[in-house]
């Protein structure tokens, strides 16, 4: 079931090169970063997201190693986490020719955050902007 989801979403992009058989997985581990660590979603740009995420050093690193992993398979990626004055976030940007791939993203992480455990810090909220 995660497998169709994932394709129905439009999540594995066509240029991935990740094994199909694999694909579920890394939505699987994407999916409970989201659903643990996310706190707003917002879209500044078309082809950009940024994920706030709760702060912490497991965080940090958790989002760190799976978007190094996530970009070896799919390099049209750009992925830049910043931890700065006591925030983590997660910025994800895409070319033109990718910006579904980045909606069903955003979408997933959206969906995940509303429905997981991550705790809101003093000034974030969820929810896109």
């Amino acid at each position: 079931m995660t497998q169709d989801i994932a394709l129905d979403q439009g999540w594995a992009a066509s240029a991935c090169t990740l094994p199909t058989a694999e694909q579920p997985l890394r939505v699987a581990e994407f999916d409970a970063l989201f659903a643990e660590a996310v706190q707003a979603v917002r879209r500044p740009g078309r082809e950009r997201l940024r994920l706030e995420l709760v702060f912490s050093p497991e965080h940090a690193a958790r989002a760190a190693e799976l978007t190094a992993r996530e970009n070896g398979c799919c390099s049209f990626f750009s992925f830049t986490l910043t931890i700065a004055d006591g925030g983590l976030a997660l910025d994800v940007v895409v070319p033109p020719p990718q910006i579904e791939v980045l909606d069903a993203l955003q979408a997933r992480a959206a969906a995940a955050a509303a429905s997981g455990s991550a705790m809101p810090g003093p000034t974030a909220s969820r929810g896109s902007a």
